[in-house]
Formats: C-alpha cells, sequence, structure tokens
C-alpha cells in the first residue's frame, strides 16, 4: 500500500457513487482533505482476520473480493467494485475483521479515520445520514444472504436425508416385486402337480387350518441368528429324512414363519405320507407370496408415512397465522426426517413426551426449524452409539422441552456466544453459524425462553413457550 496524490476530480468521482450522490460538493472535499488516498496493489490486503477497523474505505477505483477462512478451508464471498464503501462506517460497532479482503487489481481507496465521525456529524448530516443506511442495509443484504444460505443448508440435509429414507422402502418394493414375478410364473408347475393330487375337503381344510395360522401368527425377525440356523438345520434333517429335494429352500421359509418340525409331521399325517413333496412346496410357495406382498405393503405405507412427515413438516396448504399446534408432531415429523442420520451414528433415542399437554399458539413452520437445528446439531455432536433424549413436559403456565445429548459439550468461552449471528464452530459448508440466532429469533418471536447448560457427556438446551398468549 503507498500513498497517492488527491486530484481535482474527486469530487466528481465521489458524487457519482451512490451513497453520496446528494452530497454537496463543500462535505466531499471536507471527506477528501481528511482522508489518506492510498493504492492497494493487486494480493493486498485492505483488511484481514483479527484486524481492527479503524477506517472507512471508498473504493474510488478497482476491485477486491472477500474470503473466509475456517477450519483450513477458504469460502469466496463476493466481489466489490467502484463506489463501494467497506470498513467502518459511523455509528458501526464492529470491533475486528472476520475475512480478508483482497485487491484483485490496484485499488484507489479513500480512508477517513474514525476519530472524524463525529466532526463529520456538524459537517454534513446528510452524509452521516447515508453511511448509517448503508450500513443498515449492508446488514440487512448480508442476513438475508446468510439467512437463505442457512435454510438452503437446511434443505440440502433434509433433502439428503429424505432420499436416503425414501430409498431404503423403495429398493424393497423393487425387489420383492422382482421375486414376486419370479415366484408367480414358477406357481403354474406347482399348482399343476397340486390338482393331480386326490386329498379329501377334510384333508385341505386341515392343511389351510395350518397354513393359514402360521400367517396369521407371522412375527418378521422375532428369532436370534442363532436360534434361525438351529430351527433351519432340524427342518433339514427332517426334509431329508423323508427325502425332500432341496429342502435348504423350504426350510428357509418355514423358519421364518415358525413352522417346524412339529407341524411337519402333522401334515404328514394329514396326508398319510403322500404326495408330501407337493404339498410342501405349495405351503412354502403360498408363505413366500404372503412374504412378499406384505413387504411390498410395508414398503409403500414407509414411503407414505415419509411423504406425510415432509407434508406436515412444511405444513403444506396451512396459512401463515398462528394456530394451535400438537408440539409432538413437529418433534416427530423431525426425528422421522433425521432419522438416517440417527440410524447411520447408531444413536440411542429416547423420547419422554407427555402426551397430555394442552395445544401451543404457534406459527408450526417455524417451531420445525427450531427442532431442525437443535436435534440436527445434537446429532453432530456425538460419536457413534451416542444418547439422544427428547422430553416433554408442563411447568406452571409453560409447556417445556429439554433436548439432551451426551456428546463432547460445549465451551465455557464458546457458550456464551452460541446464540450471536455467524457464530459457528463447524468448518465452511457446514455451517453458516446462524442456525442457533435463528433459533433464539424464533423462541422469542413465541415469548419463550431458551437456556442451554452443558458439560462433557451432557448437553441441554431447555426450550419453554408460554401457553397462553
Amino acid at each position: 500500500m503507498k500513498k497517492l496524490e488527491k486530484t481535482e476530480d474527486l469530487v466528481e468521482q465521489l458524487q457519482r457513487f451512490e451513497v453520496f450522490k446528494n452530497i454537496e460538493a463543500k462535505p466531499l472535499q471536507w471527506l477528501i482533505a481528511n482522508a489518506d488516498y492510498v493504492v492497494y496493489e493487486t494480493g493486498d490486503h485492505l483488511f484481514y482476520p483479527g484486524k481492527k477497523p479503524e477506517h472507512m474505505q471508498v473504493i474510488v477505483k478497482g476491485k477486491f473480493d472477500v474470503k473466509l477462512s475456517r477450519n483450513n478451508e477458504t469460502k469466496t464471498l463476493g466481489i466489490w467494485e467502484t463506489g463501494y464503501v467497506t470498513g467502518i462506517l459511523p455509528f458501526s460497532r464492529m470491533k475486528e475483521a472476520a475475512a480478508f479482503g483482497t485487491a484483485l487489481e490496484p485499488t484507489h481507496v479513500l480512508e477517513l479515520h474514525k476519530d472524524f465521525y463525529i466532526e463529520m456529524v456538524s459537517v454534513s448530516y446528510g452524509m452521516v445520514q447515508n453511511l448509517v443506511g448503508l450500513m443498515s442495509d449492508r446488514i440487512r443484504t448480508f442476513s438475508h444472504q446468510r439467512y437463505q444460505n442457512e435454510k438452503l443448508m437446511s434443505l440440502g440435509k433434509l433433502s439428503a436425508g429424505l432420499a436416503h429414507e425414501l430409498n431404503n422402502p423403495a429398493s424393497a418394493m423393487v425387489r420383492s416385486a422382482d421375486e414376486l414375478y419370479r415366484q408367480i410364473h414358477t406357481t403354474p408347475e406347482k399348482f399343476k402337480a397340486l390338482m393331480t393330487m386326490r386329498v379329501t375337503p377334510e384333508q385341505t381344510d386341515q392343511v389351510n387350518e395350518i397354513l393359514f395360522d402360521k400367517i396369521k401368527n407371522w412375527e418378521p425377525d422375532s428369532l436370534s441368528l442363532l436360534e434361525r440356523e438351529e430351527q433351519q438345520d432340524e427342518i433339514v434333517d427332517w426334509l431329508e429324512d423323508h427325502e425332500i429335494e432341496e429342502g435348504d429352500d423350504i426350510a428357509e421359509t418355514f423358519v421364518e414363519f415358525g413352522l417346524g418340525t412339529k407341524e411337519l409331521e402333522k401334515l404328514n399325517d394329514i396326508i398319510n405320507g403322500q404326495h408330501l413333496d407337493t404339498i410342501l412346496w405349495w405351503i412354502e410357495s403360498t408363505l413366500n407370496l404372503e412374504r412378499l406382498v406384505i413387504e411390498i405393503k410395508e414398503s409403500s405405507d414407509r414411503i407414505a408415512q415419509l411423504v406425510g412427515s415432509i407434508k406436515n413438516y412444511s405444513h403444506m396448504d396451512r396459512g401463515v397465522d398462528f394456530e394451535l399446534v400438537n408440539i409432538h408432531e413437529g418433534i416427530i415429523n423431525t426425528v422421522i426426517i433425521l432419522k438416517h442420520k440417527i440410524k447411520k451414528k447408531n444413536i440411542n433415542l429416547i423420547k419422554n413426551l407427555d402426551r397430555t399437554l394442552p395445544p401451543l399458539k404457534a406459527f408450526p413452520n417455524e417451531l420445525n426449524q427450531v427442532w431442525t437445528n437443535i436435534l440436527d446439531n445434537a446429532i453432530d455432536a456425538m460419536d457413534a452409539g451416542g444418547t439422544l433424549q427428547i422430553r416433554t413436559f408442563e411447568e406452571r403456565e409453560f409447556i417445556c422441552v429439554h433436548i439432551s445429548d451426551t456428546g463432547h459439550g460445549i465451551p465455557e468461552d464458546v457458550i456464551e456466544r452460541i446464540f450471536d449471528p455467524f457464530f459457528t464452530t463447524k468448518p465452511i459448508g457446514e455451517g453458516t453459524g446462524l442456525g442457533l440466532d435463528i433459533v433464539h429469533r424464533i423462541v422469542e418471536h413465541h415469548k419463550g425462553e431458551i437456556k442451554v447448560e452443558s458439560r462433557p457427556g451432557n448437553t441441554i438446551f431447555k426450550l419453554c413457550f408460554p401457553i397462553h398468549q
């Protein structure tokens, strides 16, 4: 950086900038006279993290970019050119720069020290108003952009989670449908063999009684792996003793439906040992078809549940006014949407929900943002196998929600800042620092209170909302 000679056309140049358009020449001459006129060469920093701002910087010519570095990652926030005003402005409370401002080409800058701001009020109150308005617009625009980024990141997380959750039942449906197609196309041969048998109506009823009893009382995955293997070996041995070929395939289905050697003996007695292989294959085919249909139904129900949860979460087709809501609906829908992250970390989820709580007058969509941010942070804070607990209860005239996790905790030097805008301990791309700021604003909007207590292994977010408002 080096000083430049101030030229006569500087006043005219400044008047072309939006912030100085309605300012007369005399106040601008005062500004130029008291400011330093410098040039930052390409690659020079106009400001950098930790630097205490002491000057208002008016970009007379050139451009610079702003980059934020955190956890060895760098993200470009934007490029600003001629006419932009940066640095500390009148009445600004900025204490230090948080990013790098780097000249992309030789950049000419007027720098006015903050010590002149009091004098500026008497020189041109209109210029002070313009600069304060610029600061307000800058904060509003920057906050809006970061807020939108936070919403997009949240939407991305929810979309990824929903896609993951939908993929499992959808894949299961495809597998089951393919297997169902194969099974149906092998049924005619089995049916033909069945039709050549000569069984009485009484025998048919007795076989059906056993078959449909197993279908009615089927409990999927009710056996441990060891129990399943032991029962399967027992059935295979029985089938081999009765000269039934490919008994392994039959045994696997029979074990799944709880049809053991006791029922096999009974079936053998019913048909007097005749056509036993045909009867058993027909039973296996029927049970298998039943299993596939149930799997398809369960998968489709799961998809419908997920779609319903995301619809309720976003509160589609609802108005934007306060409405009476069951606080548990939003919490449960949020848990369903974040279930993929909970399962991925094998987190133990404990829900102590007081279902007798009265409805709360609230904006349901905003409350869902609260649950999403806090629960998502809690999941991220824990290692695999942690415990996440959600408790709801009534306390005096408040409905309270406590969300606790067994993560590493929030350090004492950080906990006082977690609700500050743009403060985050997450790497770039994982958090904008607006999540808990948004939570705090939403809770205040509902006239509620939020507190946090933390130590290693136990962090609790305590939220309370007034029942009557």
